[in-house]
């Protein structure tokens, strides 16, 4: 059992590893910095960008396209999924973040 379960979180961490939606390249010292809003922005449209690629790979699929297995679409749901999982728990923490905050005394 415990060899099943050691095998679907080893899965897990190769499809974290293949998203990367949220990784983006090193600042240098001298780079301009990113707002939170510019940053939080570009990742959600990186989520978006990997669910509408999951939703075209599905939807070549259905219609019998030869270069698209089930395996893809698989992988693709997959990548889709996790990306949106961390996105709500992301925003899940903000807003706990916000939560906490707010009920500190003056």
């Amino acid at each position: 059992m415990s060899d099943a379960i050691a095998s679907v979180l080893s899965q897990i961490r190769n499809l974290q590893s293949q998203v990367d939606f949220a990784a983006r390249p090193m600042e240098s010292p001298a780079a301009p910095r990113q707002s939170f809003s510019a940053t939080l922005e570009g990742a959600l449209r990186k989520v978006n960008e990997v669910q509408q690629e999951s939703r075209k790979v599905a939807e070549a699929f259905e219609l019998g396209d030869p270069n698209t297995d089930l395996v893809k679409v698989m992988i693709a749901s997959q990548q889709s999924q996790m990306a949106l999982r961390a996105t709500v728990e992301v925003r899940n923490r903000v807003v706990q973040a916000y939560q906490d905050i707010m009920n500190m005394p003056l």
